[in-house]
This record gives C-alpha cells, sequence and structure tokens, in this order.
C-alpha cells in the first residue's frame, strides 16, 4: 500500500490521531492548543466518523477545569474520551487527572507543552507544564516532531486502553504544534487492526451504569488509604511492555523505528546528550556534524517518560560513555536539578561504572536551540569537570550559568533550500507561506517545513516565516540563520530590522516598494547596502501595494509576492506554481465569487511580471553606517537598552544583567510611544476648513493616534510651518486656536475617525503615509502643549478629549472595538486607576513587552496595571481593591484620632474635609492637595500628633480615592471566570467590571463562548452557536444592589459616558458590558466601520443598551432604564454583514435559515423583557 504523504502541523497531527480513537471530547480553548480542538470540531460538524463508526460528540466547557471534569465523568461513563490543552489550562486539570489515574480510566490528553505563567506570561513552548504532572499517575510520552505526533499519539491511545493507565501526549508548543512538515499519514483502518477491542468492552463493562450500580470515589481513612493506593502498582509495571508492543506495532506499519528510548549517534560514542522534545532532531543533525568532524558523540531521546524505565534507558547507553548531558527544557527554582536530569542521575545511583552526569536548561519560553549551542553542550563535556546546571542559548551574566556558544553553524541538508519572509500581521504573508508549503509538500516529492515566529502586536506586528524545501525529511528545529532568500513585505522595515545578515552568499533579497535605484540609494540603510554589495546578493523589487490596490485586493499583497517567490526561488518549475497557485485560488476563493477569483489570478500573473531585478551598485560595498548613527535620539535608559533590541529582533541577545531589577516581571509604563511603527499604508489628513470641533475622530480612536489640542497664543505663535490651527468654538473656548493632529508613525489606518466624522465634507481624509511626513514633526511640537485646565465638562463627548488618554499606541489590531472603551475610561478616571486584567486579547494589547501602552500624565499618575490569570481576574483586582481599602480604613482612623488632639485648626479641618470625602474620587483629590502640605509643614510638639502625620505621609499615594477597574473579556466573564465575578459583585464592594464582549474568546482565535449568539459561526461552533446568548446583565440585575449597562460606543457616545460616570461614582460594585466590534467577526466593510458596526447592532436590535442604577429605587424611580429605541433595520440584513453568520449560509444552508430565524427571535424576546423592566407604574 503506498504511502498518504500530506502536509500539516503538529496540532493538526494530534486531532487527526485524536479523532480515530475519541467518542467525546471536552474541550477549552488555549494557546497554543486550540486548533486541536478546533478540528476536531470541525470535523464532528461535517460528519466524519472516527473507527467506531461515529461522529466525535465534541462538548465546549467554561474552563479547564470544567474540561477536565467533562473528560473524567465521560471516561467514568464509559465513552473513549480525549481533551486538549496546555499550560495553565493543564494545571487546571491536575485535580482530575488524580483521580482519573486513580481509577485506572483510559483517557488521553494531547499538550502542546507551553511555559506557565510566573513573573510574566508567555505563550510559548516548554516543558512547565507537563512537569508539573508528573507525579498525577498520568503516563507520559514525548514526541519530536510532527511525523511522531501522528505515530505516537496512535500509541498513546492504544496503550492507554490496553493498560487503563491514562495518557499525557505532549510536543513543544509551536515549534511542533504550529511547524508545518511534510508527513506520512496512518490510515484509520490500521488503527483498527491494532485497538484491543477486549480491552474496551471491559472498560464499557467497568464503567458506571444503575444495570450493574457500583459507588466508586469513597473517602477512606488511615486504615486503609496507603494500602488501596499501592495497589495500582502492577498497572504501572506493565505500562512500558505495552508501549513497546505498540511502538512495534507501528514501526511495521511506518518503517521507522521507534522504542521507550532510541539512542542515535556513534556506537562508540564518549559524549552523549539525553533530552525529548522538539530539540532532538537539532541535537541528530549536529551529532552528525560532529561526528563527520571525527568526534564521537550521541544522542538518547526520551519517548516514555512516565513510566520511566530504567531498564530500556540503560540499554540506548553505549558503553563507551564516560560523560552525560541531560537538557530539561524547565526550570524548577530551588530543585538539587531539574526532573529530567534527577531521573538520569537515579538511573545511574547503584552502578559502579557510572559516567559523570551533568544537566542544563534549555529553551524556555521557546527560546530557538540552534547547533552551535548543542555543539557549546559537548564542548562542555569534553572538560575534566563539565560544569553542571548550566544555560544554553542566553547570556547569564549574573549568576554565570551559561555555556559560551560559538559561530552558528550551517548543518541543514546541503540539498535544502532555505527562506525568510518580514511581513506586517494581518498583510496575508503568514497565509501565503502556509500555501506555498502545502503546494510543494502535496505535489512534488519534496519535503517541506514552516514556522512562523510572530511579536504579540494583535495585528500590524511583525511576522516572519522561516521556510524550508529539500529532497529529505528536514530535522531542523530552529529559526532560520543561513538562508537562500529573503523578502521583505514591508517597506517600512528597512531601517528597523536587519534583514539580510542571514543571507547566504549570492542569495536573493526581494523587498516590497516601490522605488526606484535612487530611491533605494537614499532609504535603504548603509549596512544594508553594504551586505548586499559584498554578498553578491541579487536584489529584486516589487511594488505589491500599487499592484494589490489597481487589482482591487486593497493592502493585501500576499498573492502578488507570493508569485514573485515562486519566480525567483525556482524551487519548482514556475509554470507548475503558476498552476497549482490558481488551483489554490479557486480552493480558498471560488465560493466568494468569480471576480474575487479574477483579482486573485491577476495578482499571480503581475506578481511574476513585474518583479524588477536592480543592479547593485558597485559602491555600495563601501557605504558606511556613521552617519546613521549619529543621528540617533536621546532616550530613557530602558527604552535604549531593552526596548530598542527587543523592537529590532535582537532581544534574544540581551544577558541576564539587563533584567536585574525586574526580576519580579516589572516594567514601566508609556513604552509604546517611543516605538513609532510607522505600519499603516493611509494615515488620516485634517481637512481644517471641514472641521466642526466635535472631537468624535479622537474619542473612537483605538490608538490615541489623533487628538485635540488647545494652544494659547504664545504656542501658535512658535509652532512651526505648517502647523495649522483654527479658531477654537464652544463656550470657554474664546482664547484658544484648535487644532486636529494625527501621529502618523503610530496610527494603524483603520479609518474609524474618517468614517465617525459627521461633517458635511468630510475633516478626515485617508491619505498615503508617505504623504503625510511633515506630521511626524507636528505630533513632536503638539506633545510639548501645556496642559490646560479643561474648560468643558469632563464627562461630556468632547471635554473627554481633551483629557489626556493613558492608553495610547497599544498592539491591538487596526480598528479594535476594545480598546476604544479602556482608552476613555483613562481619559476620565486614569490618574487614580486600578486595573486588573483578565488574560485575553485585553491583556496582550496592554501588556506585551517592551511595548506598554498605559502611560502616565505629567505628574507620572496613571494606571498601575497587572495581570494574574484568566480565570481569577474579578478576584485579582478584588484583592487589590480589598487591600486599598484596609490602608485607607486605617488612615481614616488615625486622621479622626488627629482631629480631637491639640493641633492647629487649620490641619483639623483640613482632616476633616478629607474623611468626610475620602470616598468621592475628586474631592478626595481636592482634600489631599490641601491636607499633604499642612501635614508636611507641622511644626508643633505633639508627639502622637507627630506619629499620625508621619505615617499618614508615609502613605499619601492612598490618600485619593482609587478607582478598582477589572477588565476582560466575554471569555473570561461569561465562561472561565464566571464564578469569581459573580462573587465579587456579589460582595457589594466598590468595584468596577469592564467587559469587552466580542462575543468570541478573541485573543485564542475567536472561539464560541457563552457571549456568542445562536447562529454565530466560531471555532468549536463550526456549524452556528445552536443555543442562545447568556444574558449576563440580567443575571447581575438580579442582585438588586449592582450597577449595570450595557454600551456600545458607536451607537450612543452620550449614554457610554454617562454609563461610565455614574459606574465609577456609584458605591458598590458596577458590571458594563460594552459591545467591542472584533477582526474575528469579517465585517464586510472591514475594522475601518466598527464603530458603524455598533451602530447597526443597536438599530437592528441585535444590541441593547441600557442602564441599571441602583440609586434610583432610593429615590422611588425604576432602577432600568431602556436607552435603546426599538430596532429600525433589518436584523437578518445586519447579521449576514459579518462573515460569521453569512459563513454558515453557504456551508449549512438549511441549518442557517432555522438557526437566523431563532436569533432573531431570541433578540426579540430579549428586547421586548428590557421593554417590560423599563415599564413605569
Amino acid at each position: 500500500m503506498s504511502k498518504i504523504m500530506k502536509t500539516m502541523d503538529g496540532n493538526t497531527a494530534a486531532a487527526h490521531v485524536a479523532y480515530a480513537f475519541t467518542e467525546v471530547a471536552g474541550i477549552y480553548p488555549i494557546t497554543p492548543s486550540s486548533t486541536m480542538a478546533e478540528h476536531v470540531d470541525e470535523w464532528a460538524a461535517n460528519g466524519k466518523k472516527n473507527i467506531f463508526g461515529q461522529t466525535v460528540k465534541v462538548v465546549e466547557m467554561q474552563s479547564e477545569a470544567g474540561a477536565a471534569g467533562t473528560f473524567h465523568g465521560s471516561l467514568a461513563a464509559g465513552a473513549l474520551t480525549t481533551t486538549f490543552t496546555a499550560s495553565q489550562g493543564l494545571l487546571l486539570m491536575i485535580p482530575n487527572m488524580y483521580k482519573v489515574a486513580g481509577e485506572l480510566l483510559p483517557g488521553v490528553i494531547h499538550v502542546s507543552a507551553r511555559a506557565v505563567a510566573s513573573h510574566a506570561l508567555s505563550i510559548f513552548g516548554d516543558h512547565s507544564d507537563v512537569m508539573a504532572c508528573r507525579q498525577t499517575g498520568f503516563a507520559l510520552l514525548a514526541s519530536t516532531n510532527v511525523q511522531e505526533v501522528i505515530d505516537l499519539g496512535s500509541v498513546a491511545h492504544l496503550s492507554a486502553i490496553k493498560s487503563r493507565v491514562p495518557f499525557l501526549h505532549f510536543f513543544d508548543g509551536f515549534r511542533t504544534s504550529h511547524e508545518i512538515q511534510k508527513v506520512e499519514v496512518i490510515d484509520y483502518e490500521d488503527y483498527k487492526k491494532l485497538i484491543d477491542m477486549d480491552a474496551v468492552k471491559q472498560f464499557r463493562k467497568n464503567a458506571l451504569n444503575p444495570e450493574h450500580p457500583v459507588l466508586r470515589g469513597t473517602a477512606q481513612n488511615p486504615d486503609i488509604f496507603f494500602q488501596a493506593r499501592e495497589a495500582c502498582n502492577p498497572f504501572y509495571d506493565r505500562v512500558p511492555a505495552i508501549v513497546e508492543e505498540y511502538m512495534n506495532e507501528i514501526n511495521k506499519i511506518t518503517g521507522r523505528n521507534y522504542g521507550l528510548f532510541n539512542y542515535y549517534g556513534a556506537p562508540d560514542a564518549d559524549r552523549v546528550i539525553v533530552a525529548m522534545g522538539s530539540a532532538v532532531d537539532a541535537i541528530e543533525e549536529t551529532v552528525d556534524y560532529l561526528n563527520s568532524k571525527g568526534e564521537k558523540v550521541g544522542l538518547v531521546k526520551v519517548r516514555l517518560y512516565r513510566p520511566f524505565s530504567i531498564e530500556h534507558f540503560l540499554k540506548q547507553i553505549p558503553a563507551t560513555v564516560k560523560k552525560i548531558a541531560v537538557l530539561d527544557r524547565t526550570k524548577e527554582p530551588g530543585a538539587i536539578g531539574e526532573p529530567l536530569y534527577l531521573d538520569v542521575c537515579s538511573a545511574f545511583v547503584d552502578k559502579a561504572d557510572r559516567p559523570v552526569i551533568v544537566g542544563g536548561r534549555y529553551g524556555l519560553g521557546s527560546k530557538d536551540t540552534t547547533p552551535a549551542q548543542i555543539v557549546a553542550v559537548f564542548e562542555n563535556l569534553k572538560a575534566d569537570e563539565p560544569k553542571n546546571h548550566f544555560t544554553i542559548g542566553i547570556v547569564d551574566d549574573v549568576t554565570f550559568k551559561s555555556l559560551p556558544t560559538g559561530e552558528e553553524l550551517d548543518v541543514t541538508g546541503k540539498d535544502t533550500i532555505s527562506c525568510k519572509f518580514w511581513g506586517l500581521g494581518s498583510d496575508g504573508t503568514v497565509g501565503a507561506n502556509k500555501n506555498s508549503i502545502k503546494i510543494i509538500g502535496d505535489h512534488t516529492d519534496m519535503y517541506a517545513q514552516a514556522y512562523f515566529e510572530y511579536d504579540s502586536k494583535k495585528s500590524g506586528g511583525v511576522t516572519i516565516s522561516h521556510l524550508r524545501f529539500g529532497k529529505e525529511p528536514i530535522r531542523s528545529t530552529y529559526l532560520i540563520k543561513k538562508a537562500n532568500f529573503v523578502a521583505c513585505h514591508n517597506p517600512s522595515y528597512v531601517d528597523k530590522y536587519d534583514m539580510v545578515s542571514d543571507l547566504k552568499e549570492g542569495g536573493t533579497f526581494l523587498l516590497n516598494c516601490g522605488w526606484d535605484l535612487e530611491e533605494l540609494e537614499q532609504k535603504l540603510p548603509a549596512k544594508m547596502k553594504k551586505i548586499i554589495a559584498e554578498r553578491n546578493i541579487k536584489l529584486y523589487t516589487i511594488d505589491g501595494v500599487t499592484i494589490a490596490k489597481e487589482i482591487g485586493l486593497g493592502n493585501r499583497v500576499n498573492t502578488v509576492l507570493q508569485a514573485a517567490f515562486f519566480k525567483l526561488a525556482n524551487i519548482i518549475p514556475i509554470e507548475d506554481a503558476v498552476k497549482f497557485m490558481k488551483d489554490a485560488i479557486v480552493a480558498s476563493y471560488g465560493k466568494k465569487g468569480e471576480n474575487i477569483v479574477n483579482m486573485n489570478f491577476a495578482a499571480v500573473d503581475q506578481g511574476i511580471e513585474k518583479v524588477k531585478e536592480v543592479k547593485v551598485p558597485a559602491h555600495w560595498a563601501q557605504a558606511s553606517a556613521d552617519e546613521e548613527a549619529a543621528a540617533t535620539k536621546d532616550v530613557p535608559e530602558f527604552i535604549k537598552n531593552i526596548l530598542e533590541p527587543m523592537n529590532r529582533q535582537e532581544g534574544n541577545n540581551l544577558p541576564v544583567s539587563a533584567f536585574v531589577g525586574r526580576e519580579d516581571g516589572t516594567f514601566p509604563q508609556g513604552t509604546a510611544k517611543y516605538e513609532k511603527r510607522g505600519i499603516a499604508v493611509d494615515v488620516p489628513e485634517w481637512q481644517v476648513d471641514n472641521c466642526i470641533q466635535c472631537n468624535q475622530c479622537s474619542y473612537v480612536c483605538p490608538h490615541a493616534a489623533i487628538r485635540p489640542f488647545l494652544l494659547d497664543e504664545e504656542e501658535v505663535k512658535n509652532a512651526p510651518e505648517g502647523f495649522v490651527t483654527k479658531k477654537a468654538i464652544g463656550k470657554g473656548l474664546e482664547n484658544y486656536a484648535y487644532k486636529i493632529q494625527v501621529s502618523t508613525l503610530d496610527c494603524t489606518g483603520c479609518g474609524n475617525c474618517a468614517q465617525v466624522c459627521p461633517a458635511k465634507n468630510k475633516a478626515l481624509v485617508m491619505k498615503p503615509l508617505e504623504t503625510q511626513t511633515k506630521e511626524i514633526e507636528n505630533w513632536e511640537y503638539a506633545m510639548t502643549i501645556s496642559k490646560k485646565e479643561n474648560p468643558l465638562a469632563v464627562d461630556s463627548v468632547k471635554g473627554s478629549q481633551f483629557e489626556q488618554p493613558l492608553l495610547e499606541f497599544s498592539g491591538a489590531c487596526a480598528g479594535c472595538g476594545e480598546t476604544p472603551y479602556a482608552k476613555l475610561v483613562t481619559q476620565l478616571f486614569g490618574d487614580r486607576m486600578y486595573i486588573a486584567n483578565a488574560t485575553g486579547c485585553s491583556s496582550i494589547w496592554a501588556g506585551s513587552a517592551p511595548s506598554t501602552p498605559y502611560t502616565t500624565n505629567e505628574k507620572g499618575h496613571g494606571p498601575a496595571w497587572a495581570n494574574s490569570l484568566f480565570e481569577d481576574n474579578a478576584e485579582y483586582g478584588f484583592g487589590m481593591y480589598i487591600a486599598v481599602k484596609q490602608i485607607r480604613e486605617r488612615l481614616k482612623d488615625i486622621a479622626v484620632e488627629a482631629i480631637d488632639l491639640d493641633i492647629p485648626e487649620e490641619i483639623k479641618a483640613a482632616l476633616k474635609d478629607w474623611v468626610d470625602n475620602m470616598l468621592n474620587g475628586d474631592a478626595s483629590k481636592k482634600a489631599t492637595a490641601t491636607l499633604v502640605p499642612l501635614l508636611e509643614a507641622y511644626a508643633g510638639d505633639n508627639a502622637r500628633a507627630k506619629e499620625i502625620f508621619e505615617e499618614m505621609l508615609e502613605k499619601k499615594e492612598f490618600l485619593v480615592k482609587k478607582s478598582q477597574w477589572i477588565f476582560g473579556g466575554d471569555g473570561w466573564a461569561y465562561d472561565i471566570g464566571f464564578g469569581g465575578l459573580d462573587h465579587v459583585l456579589a460582595s457589594g464592594e466598590d468595584v468596577n467590571v469592564l467587559v469587552f464582549d466580542t462575543e468570541v474568546y478573541s485573543n485564542t482565535g475567536g472561539q464560541s463562548s457563552k457571549a456568542t449568539p445562536t447562529g454565530s459561526v466560531a471555532k468549536f461552533a463550526a456549524s452556528g452557536k445552536p443555543i442562545r446568548k447568556k444574558d449576563l446583565g440580567r443575571m447581575m440585575m438580579s442582585y438588586g444592589y449592582v450597577y449595570v449597562a450595557q454600551v456600545a460606543m458607536g451607537a450612543n457616545q452620550n449614554q457610554l459616558i454617562k454609563a461610565l460616570k455614574e459606574a465609577e461614582s456609584y458605591p458598590g460594585p458596577s458590571l458594563i458590558i460594552a459591545y467591542a466590534p472584533c477582526i474575528n467577526h469579517g465585517i464586510k466593510g472591514g475594522m475601518g466601520c466598527a464603530q458603524l458596526e455598533s451602530k447597526k447592532a443597536v438599530e437592528a436590535g441585535y444590541w441593547h443598551l441600557y442602564r441599571y442604577n441602583p440609586l434610583l429605587k432610593e429615590e422611588g424611580k425604576n432602577p432600568f432604564i431602556l436607552d435603546s429605541k426599538a430596532p429600525t433595520a433589518d436584523y437578518k440584513e445586519y447579521i449576514l454583514g459579518e462573515v460569521r453568520y453569512s459563513s454558515l449560509t453557504r456551508t449549512f444552508p438549511e441549518l442557517a435559515e432555522k438557526l437566523f430565524d431563532q436569533a432573531e427571535k431570541d433578540a426579540k424576546e430579549r428586547f421586548e423583557a428590557y421593554q417590560a423592566m423599563a415599564k413605569t407604574e
């Protein structure tokens, strides 16, 4: 039977295997494991059958703890059950894992191993999550690469069924889960032949069932618990033999050679590395390289980690070995060594001729592990006394544990072609490269590998695609350092990143730009020109932006540049590439209409036709960087030493000492303003004569990149040429000039400002970025304009925008629906805010190192922001509030005591004023401003007064009433964090909760939540959400003492600001649910219409505006105010304007009609319920 070869990533491979053996899947999204569950859900929705001839039943739960409970319960009742998770999600499953293992239930958890958050969140790969599960009783099986995920994933399921021991099958997050490889797929018919159906029958027979009832889960006392716990030992003793048996069966099918441990290298090696995970392939390459140079080294690959079979392990160690280095991809602070190291030491403990064994850490948080680092490990083993507990891949100049690393080596196969692509998040580069890999992998006999680097920006950040092609399987599980081809898809990158240093002699560099040779001479940095000339690099340009616009593809340059790549890289004949690309276009866009297909066909043709070769001038080899170096600005140390290197993609080079003083993860606020990314294609240009000075453009801007300024006469006079102003209009503005200023380098070009502008003739027009260079200097001048006392009401739409936004230039998507709300809150209360932020989109755009968009005012005051986890955010923020309350209660107690002492009347009056107003934000600020100077000036001789005043001054930062906010998305508020949210709101304490309701799990890629409405297509709801959205607001109103509001900025700006003001001033808990259009919705007008989409949502009755204010009850009024009018627009017409709904009409048309009818009915019922609540007698 011929091999079935397919191109896929590790998560797809795991899902393929899991689906075969699974009857029930209990799921919950977490990066980077989510796509495993998404595939299973999608396949189930489309009727795919497992090996039992049944469609898998997929159930999404409210958290990983919920998924684990379902996993346990389903197994207990007799269904073969699987789940997928990583990191904190896996840790939430640990209590159930003990139970599942203790009850000998054959479940499997597939884990894309990821770092556990400590001093900071990392979504990237290491083994810290898996290692926390060693003691649960689950067998632990490790896969190295995508092929092994397919092969060993099946071993996990088969062995769990036969042994009755549950399995945790893991592979490295991102490096394996998201790496795309060409692999051999095992047919489900082969799996059917291997499964032990007698064991399956026995499993079902042992399951809970009232036909043969038993009790399981007793409470046991000291007399029997210990003995009963030891009774399971024989089951674990049998596991190694069972796993080995199934590995041998897979070996027969595939011709590969899997063992519990596998040795690779010289049979007479004197030095050996022991490791597991993706680094194993890189170590193999390095072993081959060193042995070809005459060295004698080897590698032991660990596959079955628990139970750890010492017998099998020792058989793989050559008798000649003198020294062993054990590599662990985790850190256990305070331990005498990491887990695998300790296991290896234990394996040799009673061996008289045991070798020298040292351990080291590598690859935490997906730190790249390269052949040069592996060479350093083998070099360390040459020493008479090798360094123990070392690190590789970093420079530890604090505790000096790191091994020195030499020059990077090129140990890839001789026929391997290595390519790098520098793209902009959401420009289609990554998608195009995935297509390229599949084209070559699926249509040729070549092997292909792809891996993608992303920064933490939600979109608009840098992406780097690493593609390799070759005649042999590709083992290079590390980033490309020696490239044959490099493409830059965004011309703004040329002076930001060093893109050509990785090019080999005679390599090819493709630059997407419209520059001729003269412009290239001006705009390319000297270092880039010098390398291009010295290495004889072939330079090509293509104006992808202009081509895409002319064709009608807007800013999507991916197809144009993919075609240019195939022409220049010459990996396959260009005629074949064109055919395969056009076939892929039909498959991807055929349902969207002939016009879309033809535009993409044109993009392919023009990408090939219009790429231009540039004759590199010889004098470029003499280019000097001296002039460029002299232009650097004076910036704070953190910016110079941390932010700028990280933004140049040089963070890997920072030593440990760079973070001394920041060991607890603390970063300064306001660093985002130094980035100046310049990523927009078009930015708004102010049409001064058309402007009506409403400030709505600033109000809705997601990135605070457009702002109104008031200038006095002197500031107008000192302004640079071209800094255009007009006379300010409005009461209190008579003495000022007015200016709308855009920070063009911080703008993401969404266009919401221009869309929302209500002027008869638009006062903002989108223009190409390169035409607005003058505005860079104008923005810098605007930043020097003095702060004025706000002449307007701060809680008005126009007046709020004269307040400094203390959230600016975040990493959110262009047009983000969340950030405008958060920004507005900072303008109202930012100088006294605490923010507890749930993990999710709002924590990523707010807290991705090194860019911190929350900032400070002229006094250095601003939001104190922190993130704990996903599930605990309400409790975390509640803890902040309680701490501050306790400290302030102490201040109140001693202030009251001081009033009765013999002190000046002026101080007594100030103390009383503060006590009377300590719970009022603005009033406590004024009282504090009066009180503090008096306390500081006190020169009396009352000893107790002195003690009190010293304590009050020591704690003076707590005198102003703080505004406690708890931010998070609907996945947190409606699902995983709901229990905590409910408890905190029920406490009656004065906290404010702002929910950014995108109606999906936005951060993990758009999975369904309980906020997802009926009929909406989302991941985990591939055939449309079958049940209605949870009414979180009405649930919280049932307490009667919680302020609740539902808002939508684009629909009613005044209602939003009124709700924020009422909520914050309310002396109890408040909840504001804000509708936040998201890129996951697929708004057909694009994210530049995010505000308009909110407006349409309310007009169609899709979203409703209201406020529930318990204080109104005290006035004898109805506390519920319905701010929405009856719908005036067509509901279905509205939802079909978003792909998350319209796509269902193509995939499941009959179901779509039924669900859309139900969705409209749900929305009408909800509105009618609100109408009833709003009625007064």
